[in-house]
C-alpha cells in the first residue's frame, strides 16, 4: 500500500510537467564547496576530506597546484576566536556565532567580498606565506600558488606573525571595525602575477546581486527535468557551476573540473560525460569539454591520463569513449556543421590508430589496457595481477569510435575514409565476438599468455553499448544477467562487482559501488538494443539515489550511501 502511494505521489509530481529551476538551495560545505563559475577560489570545510588532506575548519583554497589552502577562516571577539556555523546558498555564505557574524560573496571569479559586524575575520596562513604591505592599508600575502591582495574598504587589517621552530612562521591577518563601529567591509582578490590596482566596485549587496544574475543566467541553460527530481536538478546545477575554472595553462577553454574538493583535475574519459550534459543547453561550453582532451593530445594521438592548469600526468590513459560521446550528440543535433566535425576528425583518427599501434603488444587486432587505471575502472576484478589485458569493453568502444569517424568521413566528403572506417569497425566487431563470448558472458584476457581471468565485473557487461548490433543471443544473455537480482542489480541499480562475489567491498571503488558512468552507458546501449523500460529504470534509481545521497563520485550498491568525493561532476552531469 505504502508503495502505490508513494508511486501514485511520483505520478502526480510528473504530471506537472518540467521542473522550474530557483536556485534555492543551501550548501553543505562538507559536501560541496562554496564557489562559482570560472574561479580557481573555494571554501570548505575540510572535516570529512580524506587522510592526509583532512584538516578541522573552514578554508580558502585554490585550486592551483592541484589544490592548495591558502588560509583557515576563523571568527574574532575580543580578540580570541569564538565557535561559529555556516549557512550557505550558491551566491553566499554566512559564518554565525553568537557574537555576530561575517557574510562572503563573489564578485567575479578572482575576487571575494566579506563583511562582517560584531566579529572579526581572521586568516590564518599557510607556514610558508609572506606578506608584503601595500598603501591604504592593503597587504598582499603570498602562498607559493597564488598571491593575495586583502584590503579593508571599510575598518581595519591587522597582520601579526609568530615565529615557530624550524625557521617556519605563523602569519594571521585580521578584518575587524574601527573603533567607532561594529562593522567591516574587505575585498580579497586573487591573482598569480601583480595586483591591477582598481577602485572598489558597488557594495556587498550590490556584488551578491551580479552573482545571482549570473547565476540564474546559468539555471536557464540547465536540461529540463521531471518535477519529481527538482531538488537533485538544482544540486547538480549547482554542483556544474561552481565546479568550472577559466583557462589558464593547460587548460586551454573552461573547463568544468571533476570536482573542487580533492579530485580537482580533468581526466580525458569523464571530461566527455560533462561535455555531453552541457551540450544540450549550453553548447558551446559543452563542446570546450569535449575538445579539452584534444588541446592537449600528443604528436603520437595519445590523450592524457589527467591534468590541471598546473600539471599533466601521462602514465595511462583512459578508454576511447569519444567517438560513442559524438555520435550522441550528433544525435541530439549538435555540432554537426562542418567546422566542428573538422576539428575533431583528425584528432579521433589518431586517438583510435593509437591503440592499435601502440596498445596492441600481441599482434592480434585486439587492443589492450596496461594497466587497470587504463580502463578507468582502476581495480576491477577484471585486471587483477599484471597486464597487459585485453577486455571486451575496449573493442566495443573502438567499434563505435570507428563507426563514428566512419559518419563523420562521409559527412566531410570522404567516401573512400568512410568505408574504410566502416570495414574496420565490423572486422573489430566480430573478432570481438569471436575472442571474448565464452560460454554465455563475456571474458576477459592476459595478453601475455594468453590466459582468462576469472572475473565478474561489470566491465565486462560494458559492451551491451553496442545494442542493436550485437547478436540476438548476445543481447539476451547480458539483459538476463543485468537483469537479475542475484547478480549486479539493487535497488539503486547496478554495482560494479557482485553483491555475492568474494571481491565485493562496499567502499571498493570498482569493486562494488554504483557509479554514474557504467549506469549511463548501460542505459544508452539498452536503449539501443530496444530495452526501454529497463533502460529507464536504471535511469530513474540512479537519479533518486543521487537527489537522496549527493553528486557523490560513487554509491554503496547496497545502501545508496555517497561515497568518496562527495562533489563529482560526472556524476551532477549524468
Amino acid at each position: 500500500m505504502q508503495l502505490a502511494i508513494l508511486c501514485l505521489g511520483l505520478m502526480a509530481h510528473a504530471a506537472e510537467g518540467p521542473y522550474a529551476y530557483t536556485g534555492a538551495i543551501e550548501l553543505d560545505l562538507r559536501q560541496t564547496p562554496f564557489s562559482r563559475f570560472g574561479s580557481y577560489l573555494s571554501i570548505s570545510d575540510l572535516s570529512r576530506y580524506p587522510e592526509p588532506l583532512r584538516r578541522q575548519g573552514l578554508f580558502l583554497r585554490t585550486l592551483h597546484g592541484g589544490g592548495a589552502n591558502a588560509f583557515e577562516l576563523q571568527l574574532v571577539h575580543n580578540g580570541s576566536t569564538v565557535p561559529f556555523h555556516t549557512t550557505a546558498t550558491p551566491t553566499r555564505l554566512k559564518l554565525a556565532s553568537d557574537a555576530g557574524y561575517v557574510e562572503i560573496c563573489f564578485q567575479g571569479p578572482r575576487r571575494l567580498r566579506v563583511r562582517g559586524k560584531r566579529v572579526g575575520l581572521r586568516l590564518s596562513a599557510r607556514e610558508d606565506a609572506w606578506a608584503v604591505p601595500y598603501p591604504a592599508s592593503r597587504w598582499e600575502v603570498n602562498t607559493s600558488e597564488m598571491k593575495y591582495t586583502l584590503w579593508p574598504l571599510a575598518g581595519l587589517l591587522d597582520k601579526d606573525v609568530k615565529r615557530g621552530e624550524g625557521g617556519h612562521s605563523n602569519l594571521t591577518m585580521t578584518f575587524g571595525a574601527a573603533l567607532s563601529s561594529d562593522i567591516f567591509e574587505a575585498e580579497i582578490d586573487a591573482y598569480t602575477s601583480v595586483w591591477q590596482s582598481h577602485k572598489a566596485k558597488g557594495t556587498f549587496d550590490e556584488a551578491e546581486e551580479v552573482e545571482r544574475e549570473e547565476y540564474n543566467a546559468w539555471l536557464k541553460k540547465m536540461p529540463d527535468v521531471d518535477a519529481t527530481f527538482g531538488h537533485g536538478a538544482e544540486v547538480a546545477a549547482y554542483v556544474n557551476w561552481e565546479s568550472v575554472v577559466e583557462p589558464s595553462g593547460n587548460l586551454k577553454r573552461p573547463t568544468m573540473l571533476m570536482s573542487k574538493n580533492w579530485m580537482s583535475s580533468v581526466w580525458s574519459w569523464d571530461q566527455t560525460f560533462n561535455s555531453m550534459a552541457m551540450t544540450l543547453k549550453d553548447p558551446e561550453l559543452g563542446w570546450d569539454q569535449f575538445m579539452l582532451p584534444i588541446d592537449v593530445q600528443d604528436k603520437n594521438g595519445a590523450f592524457p591520463d589527467k591534468w590541471d592548469a598546473d600539471t599533466m600526468a601521462w602514465e595511462f590513459s583512459k578508454p576511447p569513449v569519444h567517438g560513442w560521446a559524438l555520435a550522441w550528440m550528433l544525435r541530439h543535433h549538435r555540432f554537426e556543421d562542418r567546422t566542428h566535425l573538422q576539428q575533431v576528425y583528425e584528432p579521433l583518427v589518431k586517438w583510435t590508430n593509437w591503440y592499435f599501434d601502440y596498445r596492441d603488444s600481441n599482434r592480434n587486432g585486439l587492443p589492450e589496457y596496461r594497466h587497470g587505471n587504463e580502463s578507468g575502472w582502476d581495480n576491477s576484478t577484471a585486471m587483477r595481477n599484471d597486464g597487459p589485458f585485453e577486455t571486451p569493453d575496449l573493442s566495443a568502444y573502438l567499434v563505435l569510435q570507428m563507426e563514428t569517424l566512419s559518419m563523420v568521413a562521409e559527412r566531410l566528403g570522404k567516401p573512400a575514409d568512410a568505408r574504410e572506417w566502416k570495414a574496420r569497425s565490423e572486422h573489430l566487431l566480430q573478432a570481438m565476438l569471436a575472442r571474448f563470448w565464452r560460454n554465455d558472458r563475456f571474458v576477459a584476457f592476459r595478453a601475455n599468455d594468453g590466459s582468462e581471468i576469472d572475473s565478474n565485473s561489470l566491465l565486462l557487461s560494458m559492451p551491451i553499448i553496442l545494442g542493436h548490433r550485437l547478436p540476438a543471443n548476445v543481447r539476451n544473455q547480458m539483459l538476463k544477467s543485468l537483469a537479475s537480482r542475484s547478480a549486479y542489480r539493487t535497488q539503486f541499480g547496478l554495482a560494479s562487482e557482485p553483491p555475492l562475489s568474494s571481491y565485493y567491498t562496499p567502499d571498493g571503488y570498482w569493486r562494488g559501488p554504483i557509479w554514474a558512468p557504467s549506469t549511463m552507458i548501460i542505459s544508452e546501449g539498452l536503449d539501443d538494443a530496444g530495452e526501454h523500460e529497463f533502460a529507464r529504470s536504471l535511469r530513474e534509481e540512479f537519479c533518486r539515489m543521487a537527489q537522496e545521497n549527493g553528486m557523490a563520485e560513487n554509491f554503496n550498491a547496497l545502501t545508496g550511501e555517497a561515497l568518496r568525493d562527495p562533489a563529482y561532476t560526472w556524476t551532477s552531469s549524468v
